[in-house]
């Protein structure tokens, strides 16, 4: 997660009017705006990756896929981005933050050093807030390791880790199955070691 915007409180309006005329993206959550840090160029091209393998995969099907430039609503009093998401049927949101979706089914993050324990806890937390939220990839850009939440019922999720390059993701939500060797796409990334 970025640094705190300086003023100390900020209404869904004046968040929803910065946006608009921002050339940055902010995140916000209950009246504060962070700034979106900067990814490196193996977090771009992953994230690069993943997108055009849900895009792929979500051909045929009622459902589109999104890069980061798509907010997604946690609530009407939070608003995030995550690096990828997926949307099946016709796309929700809050008012007056239309531009928000509050219907994801997958939603991906590609970790960042900055932002690597925000992602995998914080984020993660604010994203079972979504009643529609089935499945959360988590991509790491330092080594070949994707890892699937899906969840099985309330608030029980299971765990699938994917850590070598032959291996193919699962996303059980959308039918669909991407491989490691999409996903690592021209980066210079090691296999785990089991």
């Amino acid at each position: 997660m970025g640094q705190a915007v300086n003023k100390n409180y900020y209404t869904v309006g004046e968040y929803v009017a910065l946006e608009q005329e921002s050339n940055v993206k902010h995140e916000y959550i209950d009246g504060v705006i962070y700034n979106m840090s900067g990814g490196t160029p193996a977090h771009s091209l992953i994230a690069n990756n993943i997108g055009s393998e849900l895009r792929r995969a979500m051909r045929n099907k009622p459902c589109r896929a999104y890069n980061s430039d798509l907010a997604l609503a946690i609530s009407e009093s939070q608003y995030v981005y995550p690096d990828a998401s997926v949307i099946c049927g016709p796309l929700l949101s809050y008012l007056p933050n239309t531009n928000a979706a509050s219907n994801p089914l997958v939603i991906v993050e590609v970790f960042s050093p900055s932002t690597k324990g925000y992602d995998k806890r914080k984020k993660f937390s604010l994203y079972r807030q979504i009643p529609s939220f089935r499945e959360y990839v988590q991509i790491s850009p330092d080594g070949a390791l994707v890892e699937v939440f899906t969840k099985v019922e309330n608030d029980l999720w299971r765990i699938a880790s994917y850590w070598k390059l032959t291996d193919v993701v699962r996303l059980e939500s959308v039918d669909a199955e991407i491989p490691m060797s999409e996903i690592y796409l021209g980066v210079d990334v090691q296999e785990d070691p089991e």
